[in-house]
């Protein structure tokens, strides 16, 4: 393992977990139900109104995903703190740069692999 202060990284990404897990719930809350139950009720609305609600529920279904994703890699970099493994990549085992981890802390990959993904 690299001299990376782990600690950190560690306080920023519960910081940021703590973030996401907050805007979850609040677009859970915000937009019960599902697409379907907004089709139907879509029929006792004008066309516009209707494709207007359905594009707000599909755009808030998207970050929800990409919310999710990203609690995945946020809890993903906590394990690696706690094996011992952050800070090197898991595609070509090469330390990734502090620079990187300070912009991405969940990060897996070091600049090269990312790129060629």
């Amino acid at each position: 393992m690299s001299s990376i202060d782990t600690t950190r990284f560690r306080d920023a990404l519960l910081a940021e977990r703590k973030r996401i897990a907050a805007a979850l719930e609040n677009l859970r809350n915000e937009n019960a139900g599902n697409t379907e139950e907004d089709n139907d009720e879509a029929l006792d609305q004008h066309l516009a109104d209707a494709a207007t609600a359905l594009h707000d529920r599909e755009l808030d279904e998207g970050l929800t995903e990409n919310e999710e994703d990203l609690l995945s890699a946020i809890d993903a970099a906590l394990r690696r703190i706690e094996d011992g493994t952050y800070g090197i990549c898991t595609n070509c085992g090469k330390p990734i740069g502090e620079e990187r981890l300070e912009a991405l802390p969940w990060t897996d990959l070091c600049i090269d692999c990312a790129k060629l993904r």
